[in-house]
């Protein structure tokens, strides 16, 4: 489809699904068109454009030229934003179109989709129930297939919680490496731009476009490229809050881990919970009053009653409790990542229920708390998370959430992949689009995956790409080494075969570090791929590559091997 069918096929489900409540504006239908008229002509002139056509909702506390971003109170902004929130820019110059700004909790204040002057947003399945929130708009908005993503927010587990209850993915990011320019903070040192989608190769895309860039916190040079093909996840010894069906289908989930080739390390998520708790039981609660606070005190009636107590009551933390809890956090954050260990990542249930509108209202303190038990520690610890779906528990859906240390997103990624059972996990992770430098790499030999080495590459977080060869230019030799070893030597056109080997990422730091372990006479080098593109990859010193013997016609080091284990004395 063009982009101008998408947008009319977009509006014309909005209007089809009758849920006003979802949206605080829709932007015209012609101001769409022109947008998505724009876009296939970019493409029709060879412009690549990675979301082309794809149609974009926008929480509402994030700017879009020409909407007032309203926070969810009408008159916190009357008159529309100048311009757009970098990462709604980023995602309009890459050919996404924006549809409209979605409904959420007041001031990004809560869990549940329901503190809002425009109505509680109601579950894409069940209307009687909530859309978790804050970024509930958005959530249903891609749940019911209205718009192909959604941009959210998430402080406490905004960008997570509605992705459960909603079936959907949600890409929580490290702190600082997605913009936060033009968003209506709500903890400014704890909030991050989220995503939602329905799948994880279009969450990645789209987290890949939005981040990075002027202002934002680069991603350490260490930041692993890739989970392990074996990773080891750490789950909850006990699970507080979760009913029978509930933990019955975490069971399964953890059930799936392990088949898919996960190894599972039970771990006490006590300092996890502890540390989660300090989000609004303790001083951080303070950044709430530092964010809206002088609006709210002054135009409480205009405010959701329960927001605008949480936000008052905010601006009398003393700053000694703010500073207290800011230590305590900081030791419970160094515990929890003890406990952590080796592990490669956390799995957690993203929420304990899926309560109705109603319940809600009779108790909605108390049950926003519980809703934040697996999801409040996540930003305040400075860690990443991808929530998926994990079936169902009773007639409710069901998301567990993969949790990573901070700059480990392309791990959260992989293991949240491996749970699924989908996504492309050959395709360069996002945090190489925002940042990361990496450099392909081209092993003909011991590093390949199943090889003796593989580990050098796979300890210092490389992700495999998958097979390629060489270009018909080479030659190829056994070196006397141990343990044996491929010399894979340029010869030019004449002489030259092909070569089949694995192409890998590897974070450019971690190259470095890779190059300086290397021993002789063994070598890095340009190594031109039967693409005709040019890589780093493996070679051997002249002198070691003659006295070897040439194997060539084997085309690869594993075909060599399997020769000499069947026919040894002529190895």
């Amino acid at each position: 489809m063009t982009a101008v069918e998408r947008v009319r096929a977009t509006y014309a489900a909005i209007e089809a699904a009758n849920r006003p409540e979802i949206w605080i504006f829709l932007r015209p239908l012609t101001d769409a068109l022109a947008d998505a008229t724009a876009v296939d002509a970019a493409v029709a002139a060879g412009d690549d454009l990675p979301l082309a056509g794809t149609t974009v909702a926008v929480k509402n506390n994030v700017d879009v030229a020409g909407l007032p971003t309203t926070a969810g109170c009408p008159t916190y902004a009357s008159a529309p934003a100048a311009a757009d929130a970098p990462v709604v820019a980023r995602l309009r110059q890459a050919g996404a179109v924006v549809i409209g700004a979605t409904n959420l909790d007041q001031f990004a204040t809560g869990l549940v989709g329901t503190r809002s002057p425009h109505g509680a947003v109601r579950d894409s399945r069940r209307p009687d129930r909530i859309s978790g929130g804050s970024s509930s708009g958005s959530a249903v908005a891609v749940s019911l297939r209205l718009v192909d993503v959604a941009i959210g927010t998430d402080t406490a587990g905004s960008g997570r919680v509605p992705a459960a209850l909603q079936g959907i993915v949600g890409i929580k990011p490290t702190l600082g490496v997605v913009p936060t320019e033009g968003v209506v903070p709500a903890c400014r040192s704890y909030d991050c731009v989220t995503v939602f989608a329905r799948d994880l190769d279009t969450a990645d895309v789209v987290m890949g476009v939005m981040a990075g860039g002027p202002g934002t916190r680069p991603f350490p040079p260490d930041a692993p490229l890739s989970a392990p093909q074996t990773p080891v996840v750490a789950v909850p010894r006990e699970l507080p809050g979760l009913s029978g069906s509930w933990r019955a289908a975490f069971g399964e989930a953890k059930d799936r881990l392990v088949k898919a080739g996960a190894t599972l390390r039970e771990i006490d998520l006590t300092p996890f919970l502890e540390a989660a708790r300090l989000l609004y039981d303790g001083g951080l609660v303070a950044e709430r009053h530092e964010a809206v606070g002088e609006f709210v005190d002054a135009h409480r009636a205009e405010v959701d009653p329960i927001v605008g107590s949480i936000v008052a009551a905010a601006g009398s933390v003393p700053a000694t409790a703010l500073l207290r809890d800011r230590v305590r956090l900081r030791d419970l954050t160094a515990v929890a990542l003890a406990e952590l260990g080796d592990c490669d990542a956390l799995l957690v249930p993203t929420t304990t229920e899926h309560p109705t509108i109603a319940e809600v209202a009779d108790d909605p303190i108390v049950v926003n708390s519980r809703f934040g038990t697996y999801t409040n520690f996540c930003n305040l610890m400075d860690m990443c998370a991808v929530a998926v779906p994990a079936g169902t528990a009773g007639d409710d859906q069901f998301g567990v959430t993969v949790v990573a240390r901070s700059g480990a997103d392309a791990v959260a990624l992989d293991v949240a992949r491996l749970l699924t059972g989908s996504g492309d996990t050959t395709r360069a992770p996002w945090p190489t689009r925002a940042g990361l430098s990496a450099t392909p790499l081209m092993v003909v030999g011991a590093h390949l995956r199943g090889q003796p080495l593989a580990w050098q590459l796979t300890d210092r977080g490389a992700r495999w790409l998958g097979p390629a060869r060489t270009a018909p230019l080479y030659r190829f030799a056994r070196l006397d080494t141990t343990p044996p070893k491929p010399g894979l030597m340029r010869v030019g056109a004449e002489d030259g075969t092909s070569i089949g080997g694995e192409l890998w990422l590897v974070g450019t730091a971690m190259l470095g570090e890779f190059l300086a372990a290397l021993p002789a006479p063994m070598a890095l080098g340009r190594v031109t791929l039967a693409d005709g593109t040019e890589v780093v990859g493996f070679g051997c010193a002249l002198d070691a590559w003659r006295d070897g013997a040439d194997i060539s016609q084997f085309g690869d080091w594993p075909s060599y091997l399997r020769y000499a284990e069947a026919a040894p004395s002529r190895a």
